[in-house]
């Protein structure tokens, strides 16, 4: 071999390592800060909340915890939306859950071992108490479909048209806060429920969301829904309920004693009561009543 074809080989070998030596500091800087840091990876850093709310917060809650997702990045959140009635049976039957946020304050008491009400019946102790607070107020609204066939004016009409079964009217269920809030309106006329939906002038929904869909679809003549339901499915109000016909619409809200995440529970419920999620909710129409 010729010294000429030697120092050609040399040179071809010492290129050779060294564009190996570049590739390998390039990986090196690339891998470097994070293998360095010891941090964990931003997925492994984020923690579940898991929120029951009722139906009737599906619109505003979410919106609200997108805002305090994007504050926290620590957290994500996971809702169950539902009638309060069928959320409170899955946290007594043991469901995961960290926030209760309920559309009335009979199926919080029914968890709340601190309740005074006499609405506890079984002694459950499901609720961090010291975290309960009064979160939101409603109103109940007596909501027609699109140009109002009936011609229904309000609430004291609708009681006439009931008593001469003249009218088909959607409610929620009896575990269902809104259908609690409607027995309350038909006691206060003095209507008989069990008669009326016998004789076909009642038919129900498992939440206040399936008795907004019979109103939107036209399938009833009108339904008793929340004010802020009625506003989200843009359907028009002719009536709103008084204190008088069934008491104030109060949503409390509370950690779970037994939170799979506290901390979480925590921060989110005093999210809840600041400047942003506050606007989220009265955009749809509910009053906020807490404040960070």
């Amino acid at each position: 071999m010729t010294a000429m074809t030697r120092r050609g080989l040399f040179r071809s070998a010492a290129g050779a390592s060294a564009m190996l030596l570049a590739a390998s500091v390039t990986a090196c800087d690339a891998a470097g800060p994070a293998a360095d840091s010891g941090e964990p990876s931003a997925a492994a850093e984020t923690s579940t909340i898991t929120v029951f709310a009722a139906a009737s917060l599906e619109e505003s809650l979410t919106k609200a915890g997108g805002l305090f997702t994007d504050a926290n990045p620590q957290y994500e959140l996971s809702f169950n939306f539902d009638s309060s009635g069928t959320l409170k049976t899955q946290i007594e039957e043991g469901a995961a859950c960290d926030v209760f946020i309920s559309a009335g304050q009979l199926q919080m008491n029914q968890l709340d071992a601190e309740d005074t009400t006499g609405d506890n019946v079984d002694s459950l102790d499901f609720i961090d108490s010291a975290s309960r607070f009064d979160i939101l107020e409603n109103k109940v609204a007596l909501a027609v479909p699109e140009g109002n066939p009936k011609g229904i004016e309000g609430f004291d009409q609708l009681a006439e048209l009931l008593r001469a079964g003249d009218v088909f009217m959607a409610m929620g269920n009896a575990d269902v806060p809104v259908g609690q809030y409607t027995q309350a309106i038909l006691e206060f006329y003095g209507l008989d429920e069990a008669a009326l939906a016998q004789a076909g002038c009642i038919t129900y929904g498992s939440n206040v969301k399936e008795v907004t869909s019979q109103v939107s679809e036209a399938t009833v003549d009108c339904g008793v829904i929340y004010q802020t339901d009625a506003f989200s499915a843009g359907l028009k109000v002719v009536d709103e309920a008084t204190a008088d016909m069934c008491g104030q619409v109060v949503y409390p809200a509370a950690a779970l004693r037994e939170a799979p995440n506290p901390d979480g529970a925590a921060a989110l419920l005093e999210f809840l009561r600041g400047e942003e999620a506050s606007a989220c909710f009265e955009e749809v129409g509910f009053t906020p009543l807490a404040e960070a």
